[in-house]
C-alpha cells in the first residue's frame, strides 16, 4: 500500500501535472494540500477516469485539503474544529483499514506577524483534537522544520519562521502522542528537503525545508518498507511547471 502527502500549490495549475505523477506512481491514498478551489470546482471526472475517487475541503483562491483514494473513503471529518476562522485546512477519511489525515498548518508569515501566535494556536488544537481521535495516520504540509537536519541553513535561519524552538515543540507535541515520523524510520541521518523557492534556483542549489511529512502510529510505523521525497516531480514534466512542494511516499506493508 503506498501512501502519499502532497502539496500541490494550487489544483488548477496543477491538474495534468498530478494526473503525469498519479500514472507514474501509482499512490492508494494521498493527502493533498492547498488546492485552491472549491470542492464544486474541483475536477472529480479527470480523477475517475485515472482510477481515483476525491473528497475535498475547498476553499475559494486559499488553503484547501483533500484525500484521493483508489477505494471509496468515507469522510469523517472537515475542518479542525474551533479553527474554522483560518479556513479549509483538515480533512479525516476512513480507507483501506486505516484512518487517514491530511492537514494544511497555517504559514504564519514571520514571528513577528499576528498569525505566528494563531498558527502555534492551531497546531495546539490539532494535537488536542488527535488526541481525542483515532486517527493512524496525520500528512500535510506542517510548515515547519522539526530538526536542525531538515534546513539547508539552520545557523542562518535558526528562530525565524519554520525555525523558532515553539514551531518545533507543537511537532514535537505530536510525536509524544505515539506518532512517528515516517519518513525518518527509513532514512535517520539524511539532509533532505521536500520544498524549495521557486526563486534563486533554490532547488538545483539544494537551498531547500522538509516541511512536508507523514506521521503514523506505532502500528503504521512498523509496516513502513520505504519512504521518499519524490524529487523528480519538483522538476518540469513534458513542459508542465511543478509545485515548489515535492510528493513524499512511504510504502507500507500488508
Amino acid at each position: 500500500m503506498r501512501i502519499a502527502t502532497w502539496n500541490v500549490n494550487g489544483l488548477r495549475a496543477r491538474q495534468d501535472f498530478l494526473l503525469h505523477w498519479l500514472r507514474a506512481r501509482q499512490p492508494d491514498v494521498v493527502g493533498l494540500q492547498e488546492l485552491k478551489l472549491t470542492d464544486e470546482q474541483f475536477p472529480h471526472l479527470e480523477l475517475e477516469a485515472e482510477g481515483y475517487h476525491a473528497v475535498t475541503h475547498g476553499q475559494k483562491s486559499w488553503n484547501g485539503v483533500g484525500v484521493l483514494t483508489k477505494e471509496r473513503a468515507e469522510v469523517t471529518e472537515r475542518g479542525l474544529p474551533g479553527q474554522e476562522d483560518f479556513g479549509a485546512r483538515l480533512i479525516t477519511v476512513k480507507v483501506s483499514g486505516i484512518t487517514f489525515c491530511t492537514v494544511y498548518v497555517p504559514n504564519g508569515k514571520s514571528v513577528s506577524h499576528e498569525d505566528y501566535p494563531k498558527k502555534l494556536a492551531w497546531l495546539d488544537r490539532l494535537k488536542e483534537h488527535l488526541a481525542e481521535s483515532s486517527v493512524d495516520v496525520v500528512c500535510g504540509d506542517f510548515n515547519v522544520v522539526p530538526e536542525p537536519i531538515d534546513s539547508w541553513n539552520e545557523d542562518g535561519l535558526a528562530g525565524h519562521i519554520f525555525h523558532t524552538d515553539e514551531e518545533r515543540r507543537r511537532i514535537a507535541a505530536l510525536k509524544e502522542l505515539g506518532y512517528v515520523d515516517l519518513f525518518r524510520t527509513q532514512h535517520p541521518d539524511e539532509a533532505a528537503f521536500s520544498w524549495w523557492d521557486y526563486r534563486g534556483g533554490a532547488f538545483h542549489k539544494r537551498q531547500g525545508l522538509r516541511i512536508d511529512f507523514l506521521l503514523g502510529k506505532p502500528g503504521v510505523a512498523e509496516r513502513v518498507t520505504s519512504a521518499e521525497i519524490d524529487r523528480d516531480y519538483r522538476k518540469k514534466k513534458d513542459g508542465l511547471t511543478p509545485s515548489d512542494h515535492a510528493p513524499v511516499m512511504v510504502e507500507l506493508s500488508g
